[in-house]
């Protein structure tokens, strides 16, 4: 072999190897490169009802463990939902901690999940490839009107609550309450807001009025969260939305917005569908109260007539846009509520397996990796290590479960 001949097959060798690098360089990072934080599920009030199967892709629901590991999912926080009902009849307590046990012995059940406890927890079981279990308390009612209960469920795990739900409790106005008695937070809620900044708890303002969420912005220390909402401006006057000015100040405080996926917290179209369905049902329950079987009957009979306006990926992608617009990119994230919006999810996002076309939405959008970075979790976490910095300071360190 001849020295030119030599010399071209080595030139050649080069100029391949930087291709190749170059290829390697530019490949833009897979939902697997990511760390994906969904900070609303509500499987555990799935199966509290009826019992559920997450292991082996028999679920019916729109979350499981084959789904979770088909989307990235890397930390899914399980909603501790219990009804306005529960509290009325004494029981949300006993409710919220059923779910836990639930919880946690499913982490038990597999090494493919783990349960975190606080951002070390998650780190360790992200780079060991482990789904993370985090949880949040969906309505204070389970504290049962005493701040100093927050202790119970801050050592069984829960890192968010959402102060109340569907009406308004001993803690809170609800944003689907008319009446707003409490106008904000009662003193008990603004007890419990001093004492989740003091353990490091993040407190969720999805679900209260605008001036309860003004009022937790004005009383936190510790950046807040919304963890399952979406944008007023694309639906006006649906109060469970945030209006643009919460909003900018959630962003402004450290806090994240973190978007609901269900068509009609996204989609004005959706929303209307819903409000048309409501007045129809209330014109026909009139003369005489429907039972849950004639209500499903009318149900069905009315989207058979009138199908259902799906939101799509783009309809949920335009408020993640809109976040930034208002306020940055820092200021938003995703909170699903898979098994908590009914068969109203858009199109392209219908369970957990399908991040991937979310992420694909916003790469078409150019959002570089570092932005889709913060957007699919590290927003969340950075709020997350900021309650447990300041709780460290006031005496209260994280409680750790990953050894």
């Amino acid at each position: 072999m001849t020295k030119s001949k030599n010399h071209r097959i080595w030139l050649t060798y080069v100029a391949l190897t930087l291709i190749c690098c170059a290829q390697l360089n530019s490949v833009e990072a897979t939902s697997d490169d990511f760390l994906i934080v969904d900070t609303h599920i509500d499987t555990p009030y799935r199966n509290y009802r009826n019992a559920l199967n997450i292991f082996d892709g028999t679920n019916t629901g729109q979350f499981d463990l084959p789904r979770a590991q088909q989307g990235g999912l890397s930390v899914a926080f399980m909603s501790i939902y219990t009804p306005a009902s529960a509290a009325e009849e004494g029981t949300s307590r006993a409710i919220a901690l059923e779910q836990i046990d639930w919880v946690v012995e499913t982490a038990d059940a597999t090494d493919e999940i783990g349960i975190a406890t606080c951002v070390a927890d998650v780190r360790k079981l992200h780079e060991a490839g482990v789904l993370a279990f985090a949880l949040g308390l969906e309505n204070g009612s389970p504290l049962e009107g005493d701040p100093a209960n927050m202790k119970e469920f801050a050592d069984l795990g829960i890192r968010y609550v959402t102060l109340a739900h569907s009406r308004s409790n001993e803690f809170s106005d609800s944003s689907y309450d008319e009446n707003e008695p409490l106008q904000g937070l009662s003193e008990a809620g603004r007890e419990l807001v001093r004492e989740m900044n003091r353990q490091g708890i993040m407190i969720d303002i999805s679900h209260l009025t605008d001036k309860a969420s003004w009022q937790v912005l004005e009383l936190s220390e510790n950046p807040v969260v919304a963890t399952h909402s979406s944008l007023r401006h694309f639906i006006p006057g649906f109060h469970r939305n945030i209006p643009d000015d919460l909003v900018v100040a959630l962003g402004e405080n450290g806090g994240v917005v973190h978007i609901n996926f269900g068509s009609s917290f996204v989609s004005n179209e959706s929303r209307e569908w819903r409000n048309a369905l409501d007045s129809a049902l209330e014109e026909a329950s009139a003369s005489e109260e429907l039972t849950l079987e004639q209500r499903q009957a009318f149900y069905a009979h009315y989207a058979e007539k009138n199908p259902y306006p799906f939101a799509t990926v783009a309809t949920v992608a335009d408020h993640i846009d809109r976040v930034v617009e208002l306020v940055g990119v820092e200021a938003v994230g995703l909170g699903s509520d898979f098994d908590g919006v009914g068969d109203t999810l858009p199109i392209g996002l219908k369970d957990a397996s399908m991040f991937p076309n979310l992420i694909q939405e916003l790469r078409d959008r150019d959002y570089d990796d570092e932005s889709l970075r913060k957007i699919l979790g590290e927003n969340l976490m950075r709020v997350w290590t900021a309650n447990e910095a300041i709780a460290l300071e006031k005496g209260h360190p994280p409680n750790c479960t990953q050894p």
